[in-house]
């Protein structure tokens, strides 16, 4: 291929990327982008009861353990309106529509936080189920949930056609539920699960807009125009102010979930690799990557403590620089969680008691094929002799036995033969012998058999 023919393939190339890629063929217009999103910023009449109501169905679902409720009053929920104006004000440098849009979205997590505060107070269930407990810790996975989603949200704003995905991104995101989860806090005194929640929904809000911003800045949609030029310079500055102070704190705490996760990861392999004994079991582990401190509780026989030094030791090389590791035997101390000790013994205990059971269960199986197979061999030993005498009278007399062949080449393989031997009072012609032969196959259905005849 020449120079030019490889030219004219990688712009062809090129050309069905960028068709496949556009996303300015089905663009809307710019006026209709902004009528659209300015239209959907304001939380009174309707919006604000529609919220309360979304925020009351998702407490619920949270208070009764209902994965299909939470995910309904996502679907209902119009938080999403504010939260793209922010971006979207950001994105064509519209100061008002940003103070707008913060000032409706405060309004929004404010009632939200009330609404939900009055329903856990009241709420004769007080218990934190697992919905609602994992709304409390957030991790980095939420930050790349709340970006993408964004990113997918402002998309399906800015097409032609509206579609169902600002529905999706509700629920990807999940902003209703962190809200539902601090008002349990506020109600309950719970302030780790207020705090946590809080950010979580914080960080979700924060990506999302962050998302609608650096989409409007790509699409170069229509900027603000003002008419005093220093107020246009002021609201540049406020608006690259705003920006920044959305930025930095959702960075640094981005920064700061990567790096937890990454230590509650290598905590984790570390002690699955080194703390793995033969009659020493880890019964739980409890990691908190704030302190740098790994506990692991185990259970069996007892562990030396110059074994568990020399374990310490390899932290370092396992990543675990400033790590702690700290080993409870057989109930040394009283911080280990007793339920979820008992349901990991539980569940170890089923474990084994399941593998038992099938291990029996296919000793069973086997025993009844050999039974099986034994019985229809005696069988077989019991009335091949009385048919073949009826039905050649020549026959006087009929033994009836089995061998096996084993194969060089594999001892596990073997072949099965039938040996049959008779005695006749004259001697038999070639034909007779080929009827007894098929018919000696067909009646042990075995395609292996010899037949000795005197």
């Amino acid at each position: 291929m020449t120079n030019l023919e490889e030219h004219r393939t990688w712009l062809h190339v090129k050309k069905i990327v960028r068709e496949r890629l556009s996303l300015t063929d089905d663009k809307a217009d710019d006026d209709v982008i902004d009528g659209r999103i300015r239209g959907d910023i304001y939380m009174k009449g309707s919006n604000l009861w529609i919220l309360m109501f979304a925020i009351l169905i998702a407490s619920i679902g949270l208070n009764v353990n209902s994965t299909a409720v939470i995910i309904g009053a996502m679907l209902i929920s119009p938080l999403m309106g504010p939260i793209m104006g922010i971006g979207y004000g950001a994105g064509i440098n519209d100061f008002v529509l940003i103070r707008r849009s913060f000032k409706n979205l405060a309004i929004a997590t404010l009632i939200a936080l009330i609404t939900s505060t009055l329903y856990f107070s009241l709420s004769p269930l007080d218990t934190a189920q697992s919905e609602l407990l994992a709304r409390t810790t957030p991790t980095v996975w939420d930050v790349l949930i709340g970006l993408f989603g964004g990113l997918a949200g402002i998309v399906a704003v800015t097409r032609k056609e509206k579609t169902n995905v600002i529905p999706g991104v509700a629920i990807a995101t999940a902003l209703m539920p962190p809200l539902c989860t601090a008002g349990f806090g506020l109600a309950t005194g719970h302030w780790n699960y207020f705090f946590g929640a809080f950010y979580l929904y914080t960080i979700n809000f924060v990506f999302i807009a962050l998302s609608a911003f650096l989409i409007v800045r790509a699409f170069h949609i229509t900027e603000k125009i003002y008419v005093d030029p220093a107020i246009a310079k002021r609201a540049q500055r406020y608006i690259i102010a705003v920006a920044i102070a959305t930025m930095l704190p959702s960075s640094y705490l981005a920064y700061q979930l990567v790096e937890e996760e990454v230590f509650k990861a290598k905590a984790s392999a570390f002690v699955s690799e080194n703390l793995n004994f033969t009659k020493t079991n880890v019964a739980q582990v409890k990691i908190d990557p704030k302190t740098y401190e790994v506990k692991v509780f185990l259970i069996g026989e007892y562990i030396s403590e110059n074994k568990l030094n020399d374990i310490s030791v390899r932290m370092t090389k396992g990543g675990l620089k400033n790590a702690q590791l700290k080993v409870y035997q057989n109930g040394e101390r009283d911080d280990v969680d007793i339920s979820t000790l008992k349901a990991d013994i539980v569940t170890d205990l089923y474990k084994n008691a399941q593998g038992k059971l099938e291990a029996k269960d296919n000793e069973i199986t086997l025993l009844k094929k050999q039974i099986k197979s034994t019985s229809i061999q005696k069988e077989l030993h019991n009335e091949i002799p009385d048919e073949i005498q009826t039905l050649f009278p020549k026959i006087t007399k009929c033994i009836l036995s089995e061998t096996y062949s084993i194969h060089p080449s594999d001892q596990n393989l073997s072949s099965k033969y039938f040996i049959l031997n008779i005695e006749t009072k004259g001697r038999l012609s070639k034909s007779e012998r080929e009827i007894i032969e098929k018919w000696f196959l067909k009646r042990t259905k075995n395609s292996q058999v010899i037949l000795f005849i005197q």
